[in-house]
């Protein structure tokens, strides 16, 4: 028996509706309705109007930044060395970064937030900070993976052409590496910053945070505040979007890359 091609995608399309489509309609009611059913767009003014809202979005915000940041610091060395190194143990040794995400988040954690314990005893660690360890931790492998994997299909060529014309190895990385790289960092960034500016579960486990989106969100669907709860995951989900679409604008074909300076 032959199916077609849009027989084929009829289960897709009817997954989409009832766990995309559906769940969506939903919060766009709750959101632009009050407890009357009557549409409003107090919840709307609401967010942008209440100190609490905002210095938690500011928070939110601040937090992924910094996150993001600090990964890409961290990650682009290590990606660099392993894509141009030549070790035969290139595999191994990435495999090593990526085999913390095989364990269960939640002890992963656990055995972090002892470990700050133990610091906190003789380094006076603020809470922001450890929150940006946490979530450096956490993250840093979904930054190294898609800078390793842009670096690694780099042409060789380029750069000894540049180097061939003169330039040197700092500036053939800035001029060519760096440049051509660009796409990998984007979707590091991408993958990244946008979890971090939802995921409490690291703030609650380090130091019980609530001043963060995800937890904002969860405290008003707890108080049985629908509204206002969907209203702020709507905006949430706006940000989100428009964040993708301003990071999305590279393609990454195979041996090509970013733009050359």
């Amino acid at each position: 028996m032959r199916f077609s091609r849009k027989s084929l995608g009829i289960p897709y399309a009817v997954f989409l509706v009832i766990f995309v489509a559906a769940p969506l309609l939903v919060l766009f009611y709750y959101a632009f309705t009050n407890g009357q059913g009557q549409f409003t767009l107090r919840n709307f003014t609401h967010f942008f109007t209440d100190p609490n809202t905002l210095g938690t979005l500011y928070y939110s915000f601040t937090i992924a930044l910094v996150t993001t940041l600090v990964c890409l610091l961290l990650a682009y060395p290590v990606a660099y060395f392993l894509a141009t190194s030549g070790l035969r143990s290139q595999s191994v040794i990435l495999m090593l970064f990526v085999m913390p995400m095989w364990i269960n988040f939640s002890l992963r954690i656990t055995a972090l937030k002892e470990i700050l314990n133990l610091l906190e005893g003789n380094l006076a660690m603020h809470p922001f900070l450890n929150a940006v360890v946490g979530m450096t931790y956490d993250f840093m492998p979904f930054m190294i993976l898609p800078i390793y994997t842009t670096i690694s299909r780099l042409d060789g060529a380029l750069c000894e052409a540049a180097m061939d014309l003169g330039a040197d190895s700092l500036q053939t990385f800035l001029r060519v590496t760096l440049p051509l790289s660009v796409p990998g960092i984007l979707s590091g960034v991408s993958m990244v910053f946008l979890p971090a500016m939802t995921n409490y579960v690291v703030l609650d486990m380090l130091y019980n945070s609530t001043y963060i989106m995800g937890s904002l969100i969860g405290s008003y669907f707890a108080a049985y505040n629908w509204h206002g709860g969907s209203m702020i995951s709507l905006i949430l989900l706006a940000m989100i979007c428009i964040f993708t679409l301003l990071t999305g604008g590279e393609e990454d074909e195979p041996g090509r890359g970013g733009a050359l300076l």
